[in-house]
């Protein structure tokens, strides 16, 4: 059964223990800078582009779950939470809170 959490202030420590490995937040960060980089393309150059958008945010993420933390994506469980906690965790980097 999965966890429930009443808030995502009371999820985002879960979301950041599922990301404890390094290398699993650096494809993370890799595809959340895809991510942005499709919209833009997609909003400039072609709406083709926008596909990519959930290919490379979440085949990035999946991977670093799947072969270095060794664990189920939150996305499965818990889709709008985790959504939210890649981009709070994407803006913590770019803040230098979190490390990669």
């Amino acid at each position: 059964m999965a966890t429930q959490f009443s808030s995502f202030r009371e999820f985002y420590p879960y979301y950041l223990d599922e990301h404890r490995d390094r290398r699993c937040r650096r494809l993370h960060f890799i595809g959340s800078w895809l991510v942005l980089i499709a919209l833009i393309l997609g909003l400039t150059v072609s709406p083709w582009w926008l596909i990519v958008m959930p290919l490379v945010g979440y085949g990035f993420a999946w991977i670093g779950h799947f072969v270095f933390e060794k664990n189920r994506p939150a996305t499965f469980k818990h889709p709008f939470y985790s959504l939210l906690g890649d981009w709070v965790m994407f803006a913590d980097i770019l803040r230098g809170r979190i490390s990669i």
